[in-house]
C-alpha cells in the first residue's frame, strides 16, 4: 500500500522539492497551506490534493487530518512568520503572531498526528528548523524565539514518542536555499531538492539508528 505524506506549510521550495520527491517515490501526496490556490499548479504536475489550513486553528488542523481519510506515515511542518527589527521597536501583536505560527503551530501540528500515529506505532513527524533554532542574530529577536522553541518541542516528542515507534525528527537548515530569484553561486546557497532527499532519508531511517536532529549546510557556510 502507498505511503501518504501531509506537508504543512507548503509552498515554492523545500515543500515543493519534497513534494515532489514523495511523488516520485510513489507516495501520496496532501499539501496544506493558508492560501491553498498557489498550490494548484504543483498539484496538477504530481497529482498532490490541496488544503487551505491555518495552523494555529487546532480545529482547522484535525479538519485536515480527517480529510486525508488515512493515518499519514510521514508529517512535515514547515511553516514559520519572521518579524525583523530590535527589540525596543518590535509590534507585541505582530511577534505574538509569528510565535504562534512558528511555534505553536508545531505543537498543534504535532499533536494531531501523534493522536492518530500512537494507536498504530509508526510514522515519522519533522520539523523544519532554521540557524535561529541555534543562534539569535541581532534584529531577529521573533524569529530566534519561534525557532528556539520548536525545536525544543520536537527534543521533547523525540523522546516521549521514539518508545511508541514515532520518529520525530529536526533540522536546522543553516543558510539561505536556493530559488529562482536565489542562484547559487559555488554552493552558497542549499539546493531544496537535496534537503529534500535528507528528509525522506530520515523519514526510512531503521529505528535501530533513528536520528532525532540534523544539521544542514552548504559546505562554504561558516558555523
Amino acid at each position: 500500500m502507498a505511503e501518504t505524506v501531509l506537508i504543512f506549510g507548503a509552498g515554492a521550495g523545500l515543500s515543493a522539492s519534497l513534494a515532489r520527491l514523495c511523488a516520485n517515490e510513489g507516495m501520496t501526496v496532501h499539501l496544506a497551506a493558508r492560501n491553498a490556490g498557489k498550490l494548484s499548479e504543483l498539484c496538477t504536475d504530481i497529482g498532490a490534493t490541496a488544503h487551505a489550513c491555518d495552523v494555529t486553528d487546532a480545529t482547522g488542523v484535525s479538519n485536515i487530518f480527517d480529510a486525508v481519510s488515512c493515518v499519514p506515515d510521514l508529517v512535515v511542518f514547515n511553516p514559520s512568520m519572521r518579524v525583523r527589527g530590535p527589540v525596543h521597536e518590535l509590534d507585541p501583536e505582530a511577534v505574538r503572531k509569528a510565535i504562534e505560527i512558528t511555534c505553536y503551530g508545531g505543537f498543534v501540528v504535532g499533536r494531531e498526528a501523534s493522536l492518530r500515529m500512537i494507536p498504530r506505532g509508526s510514522g515519522s513527524i519533522l520539523f523544519t528548523g532554521a540557524s535561529a533554532s541555534v543562534k539569535g542574530y541581532p534584529n531577529s529577536s521573533t524569529f530566534a524565539m519561534g525557532k528556539f522553541g520548536l525545536r525544543g518541542l520536537c527534543q521533547s516528542m523525540a523522546r516521549e514518542l521514539q518508545p511508541r515507534g514515532i520518529h520525530v525528527g529536526h533540522f536546522i537548515i543553516d543558510g539561505g536555499i536556493s530559488s529562482s530569484s536565489r542562484i547559487p553561486e559555488e554552493d552558497n546557497f542549499l539546493s531544496p531538492d537535496a534537503i529534500a532527499e535528507t528528509y525522506l532519508q530520515i523519514h526510512r531511517q531503521h529505528r535501530s539508528a533513528w536520528t532525532w536532529e540534523v544539521e544542514l549546510r552548504p559546505w562554504v557556510e561558516k558555523f
